[in-house]
C-alpha cells in the first residue's frame, strides 16, 4: 500500500508537471509577433519542470518526516522549491504582460505550479497553517495576474484555479500521509498483539506449571518421607508409598506435557476427591460440604478445580494444618462459591504468592472474584465465586462427605 501509495503521487506530480509544460506551448507560435517568447517561454518550461523535480524529491522527504521516518528535510531543498514556484509564477506572469501568454494559459499554468507547491509542504506544516499560507501565495500570485493582464477575468480566474490546485493536491497528499501513518500504526499494533500474545502463553504456561506440580510436588514430598520413616522401621508400606510416589510423578509428566500443548483442564470431582485423599494422606482432617458439582458450567468447573489443587498446595507448603474444610454452594443470585478453610496458619503473606494470583488471573477470566483472607485463631480461608453462564435449578440441601469423596 506504501509502495503504491508513493508511486501514485509520485506520478501525479510528474503529470501535472507534464500538463504546465504542454499548457506553456502555444507560447512559442507567438514569436513572430513578440520575439521575447523564444526566451520567456522555454524559461518557463525549464522552470516548470525544475519544480516538478524539486517537488517529487521534497515531497518524498516530507512523507517520511510525516510518518516519522526520518527528520524534517534540509532548508536548502525547502527553500529551492520555494524560490523554483516563485519564478516559474514570475516568468508565467512576464509573459503575460508581454502578451506572450494568454490569460486562459496563464490561469492553468498557475494551478499546475500552485499544485506542485503545495503538496509537500502540506505534509510539513499543520492543516491550518498550510491553508493560511497557500491562500497568501492565491491571492499575491492571482494580483500580480490580475495587475499584468489588466482585467478582472484573470485575476477570478487566477484565485479560483489557484485555489482548486493548492486544496486538491494538499488534501491529497495530506490524506494520503494519513492512511498511511494508520496502516503504520495498524501493523504496529498486530507486531504488540504478537508480543502480547507470546507474553499471554508464557504467562499461561508458568501458571499452569506452577499449579500442576504445585501440589503434585508436595504430595510426593510427603509420601517419601513416610517412605523413608516406614523403611527405617522396617515396614513393608514403605514399598507401597514408594509406588504410589512412582505413580504420581509419571502423572505429573503426562500433566506436563498436556501444559505444554495447551490442553490441561482440570475438573472439579476429581480434584475434590485427590484433596480429600492428599490432606487425610498428610494427617489432616479434611471433610468437603455442598452441592453436586455437576450443575456447574465445564468452564466454571475447571477454573473451581484448579482453585481447589492450589488451595490444597497452600495447605499442605504452608503452617501445621489440623483440619480443612471445603464448600461448595449456589448462591440465590446463581453465582457459585467456593470456600477452602483451614487451621494451623504460619506468618506467610496472604495473596502475595505466584499461586494465588494465578487464580485470581483464571477467574478473572470468567468475571469471577478471589479472596484470600487470615482469620482469628490461626485460620485461613481462600473464597472464590464464579457467575454461572446459565440459570441453575434450585439448589439441593447441602450434605456433608465424610468418606472417600465428594458430593
Amino acid at each position: 500500500m506504501e509502495l503504491y501509495s508513493r508511486c501514485s503521487m509520485y506520478v501525479t506530480f510528474g503529470l501535472f508537471t507534464l500538463g504546465g509544460m504542454s499548457v506553456l506551448l502555444p507560447g512559442l507560435a507567438t514569436f513572430r509577433r513578440h520575439p521575447c517568447a523564444l526566451l520567456l517561454t522555454p524559461l518557463s518550461m525549464l522552470l516548470l519542470l525544475c519544480q516538478g523535480a524539486l517537488a517529487i524529491a521534497l515531497n518524498s522527504q516530507a512523507l517520511d518526516h510525516y510518518l516519522k521516518l526520518r527528520e524534517a528535510p534540509g532548508r536548502r531543498l525547502t527553500i529551492g522549491l520555494a524560490a523554483v514556484s516563485a519564478a516559474v509564477l514570475s516568468c508565467v506572469a512576464v509573459s503575460h504582460a508581454a502578451g506572450v501568454l494568454a490569460s486562459w494559459v496563464v490561469v492553468e499554468a498557475v494551478m499546475f505550479s500552485m499544485a506542485l507547491l503545495t503538496g509537500p509542504f502540506s505534509l510539513l506544516m499543520p492543516i491550518r497553517r498550510t491553508v493560511w499560507v497557500s491562500a497568501l501565495a492565491v491571492v499575491t500570485v492571482s494580483v500580480v495576474v490580475g495587475v499584468t493582464g489588466r482585467g478582472v477575468a484573470p485575476l477570478a480566474g487566477s484565485l479560483f484555479m489557484g485555489a482548486v490546485g493548492s486544496a486538491s493536491f494538499g488534501f491529497s497528499s495530506r490524506g494520503c500521509g494519513w492512511i498511511l501513518s494508520v496502516l503504520r500504526e495498524l501493523e504496529q499494533a498486530r507486531d504488540v498483539q504478537a508480543r502480547l500474545a507470546v507474553a499471554e502463553e508464557r504467562l499461561r504456561f508458568g501458571r499452569d506449571l506452577h499449579d500442576v506440580l504445585g501440589r503434585n510436588l508436595s504430595v510426593i514430598a510427603l509420601k517419601s518421607e513416610l517412605a523413608v520413616q516406614l523403611a527405617r522401621r522396617e515396614r513393608p508400606e514403605a514399598v507401597e508409598q514408594m509406588i504410589e510416589v512412582q505413580r504420581i510423578a509419571r502423572e505429573s509428566q503426562g500433566e506436563v506435557r498436556d501444559v505444554v500443548r495447551g490442553y490441561r483442564t482440570a475438573d472439579l470431582d476429581t480434584e475434590l476427591a485427590g484433596a480429600l485423599s492428599v490432606l487425610r494422606a498428610a494427617g489432616v482432617d479434611c471433610r468437603v460440604h455442598g452441592d453436586d458439582a455437576s450443575a456447574l458450567p465445564e468452564r466454571a468447573q475447571s477454573v473451581l478445580a484448579w482453585v481447589v489443587r492450589e488451595g490444597t498446595t497452600n495447605v499442605l507448603r504452608h503452617g501445621d494444618a489440623r483440619r480443612c474444610a471445603i464448600r461448595l454452594r449456589a448462591c440465590p443470585d446463581g453465582a457459585a462459591v467456593l470456600t477452602m478453610e483451614n487451621d494451623g496458619v504460619d506468618d506467610r503473606p496472604t495473596g502475595k504468592g505466584n499461586g494465588i494470583d494465578g487464580l485470581r488471573e483464571r477467574l478473572t477470566a470468567v468475571d469471577g472474584t478471589l479472596t484470600a483472607e487470615r482469620r482469628t485463631g490461626g485460620v485461613f480461608q481462600l473464597t472464590a465465586e464464579v457467575p454461572r453462564a446459565t440459570a441453575p435449578d434450585e439448589p439441593r440441601s447441602y450434605r456433608a462427605v465424610t468418606a472417600g469423596g465428594a458430593g
